[in-house]
């Protein structure tokens, strides 16, 4: 009987053995000119024996992610190829294919020629690589103790300009684990960054709800800043709401964003012959005829003409249902439509009456010839790359607009009377003006300024948390690593 007893003793202490790897008892931290490191064994035991307790529902989670991380190998070893084809010549993919995977993958556009980045984005970019990291380690340290093994340290390092994290584990006890058992080691940091962009997705499609008790969503985007070299700094203020666009109604940033892209999409592509002047097209005013008198006329030299500083070149159009062939010059379409030239100022055609069919979404079925007998319908000549936007905004600034409230001053009809409601047009690289100004879909309840940020601060911080813990995954997929990142799977698998 006690011999049965020692057995059995014998036995659960060769299984702690096994467990439990040698202490370390002194950490050595690394400092040279190109690396320095900072190691730490205080989370060693709560991280062991939390994984002990829960082993058999970790082991369950951790076997999820290696059929993820797998699935995921997959998919980036395709990507890979469908890029390496790409560079090869070998396939000539579809642009859009490559604005998807860079935009909605590594949290980019390549629409965007310039990379821009502001000092509060290296803030959320370092926070959110914080915790990307961490999660990531912390994957590895659980499913290792689920297994047995306890992590000797864990360790943050510089190494020249790049940061990084390692927890580090018995190379003797990790060669004797099963290839299952590694496989769930291994493949932790993917499945937990994967699990952490589901959580950030989560917030971000809840985040509406939570706070639908302290802000408005979707009420038209609210600006929260604007650059000093903004060209809208004159007009825009914090505080004040974006209602619509060459007439067609915002209720987001997201659409905001759209249109604004649409447009520079179009002051690209219209462009005519010696890629000088372009018309804006279907965005007309119906301009009386006495203005007209009033107005300086100009003389047309082939594809240029020019106004003072203060007016704007204007060309009318006897129907804007006759569109103007590609090819055609500036010259030749003016004089085989008869159409007249003129200098006017902006502010005076503002609030005139609108014709053509670019104010809203340009399918209509009615003609864009609506202007009475007594008017004319010009349209602005604009260089190429330059847009023609009107941009309609209401001001809680005046003491009236405060107490009417946004729901009222957003809904009312009559927005040319209403002093709330303000109208101006931008006229230039809408790319650069939208990047200059800082807006955002939610609008307090309260009229004080106090917290206006905190939607914009949780929304961006989510957003960076999703991308760079999604980079992560994939880098941490691709093939390379797998056969050479870590030499226990060179050692089981191969």
């Amino acid at each position: 009987m006690e011999g049965r007893r020692i057995r059995r003793f014998s036995r659960w202490q060769r299984s702690n053995e096994t467990l439990l790897p040698m202490r370390i008892n002194r950490l050595s931290n690394t400092i040279s000119c190109w690396y320095c490191d900072y190691k730490s064994s205080i989370l060693n035991e709560p991280l062991f024996h939390f994984g002990r307790r829960y082993s058999r529902c970790l082991k369950a989670w951790f076997s999820m992610g290696v059929g993820f991380s797998l699935a995921m190998l997959a998919a980036v070893t395709m990507i890979l190829l469908y890029e390496i084809g790409q560079i090869l010549c070998l396939y000539y993919g579809n642009i859009q294919m490559s604005y998807v995977m860079s935009g909605y993958l590594f949290g980019f556009s390549s629409m965007i020629s310039g990379l821009t980045i502001s000092l509060a984005d290296i803030g959320y970019l370092c926070i959110s690589s914080i915790i990307s990291v961490s999660v990531h380690e912390l994957g590895h340290a659980l499913a290792a103790a689920s297994e047995g093994i306890q992590m000797e340290y864990i360790a943050v390092f510089l190494a020249a300009l790049f940061p990084g994290a390692l927890v580090a584990f018995n190379h003797e006890l990790l060669l004797a684990l099963s290839k299952v058992s590694a496989l769930r080691i291994y493949c932790a940091g993917v499945w937990h960054n994967a699990a952490l962009c589901a959580v950030c997705a989560w917030a971000l499609f809840v985040q509406p709800l939570i706070l639908y008790p302290f802000y408005i969503h979707d009420e038209g985007p609210m600006v929260l800043d604007v650059s000093p070299t903004s060209p809208l700094s004159g007009y825009l203020s914090p505080g004040d709401v974006i209602i619509s666009l060459d007439g067609i109604r915002i209720n987001n940033l997201q659409e905001w964003s759209q249109l604004l892209t649409e447009h520079h999409q179009n002051s690209q592509n219209h462009s005519l012959l010696g890629n000088s002047m372009q018309r804006s097209v279907g965005k007309g005013y119906c301009v009386p005829y006495s203005l007209v008198e009033e107005s300086k006329h100009i003389s047309l030299k082939g594809n240029e003409t020019s106004c003072p500083d203060e007016l704007s070149p204007f060309i009318t159009i006897p129907c804007l249902d006759q569109a103007m062939p590609d090819g055609d010059n500036l010259e030749v379409n003016h004089q085989r439509d008869g159409g007249e030239l003129r200098c006017l100022y902006a502010t005076d055609i503002l609030n005139l009456e609108k014709c053509g069919d670019g104010w809203d979404r340009i399918h209509s079925n009615r003609s864009s010839c609506l202007c009475s007998k007594d008017k004319a319908c010009f349209v602005p000549l604009l260089s190429t790359g330059v847009a023609w936007v009107e941009i309609t905004y209401s001001s809680p600034s005046p003491m009236q607009c405060s107490q009417l409230g946004t729901m009222h001053v957003l809904g009312d009809d009559n927005s040319r009377e209403n002093p709330c409601v303000k109208t101006f047009v931008f006229v230039g690289d809408v790319i650069s003006m939208k990047h200059s100004v800082l807006l955002t879909s939610y609008q307090p309840r309260w009229s004080a300024k106090f917290g206006a940020h905190l939607p914009y601060v949780l929304e961006k911080f989510l957003m960076f948390t999703f991308n760079v813990s999604l980079t992560l995954a994939l880098l941490n997929s691709l093939p390379f690593c797998w056969a050479g990142c870590n030499s226990l799977m060179i050692t089981e698998l191969c």
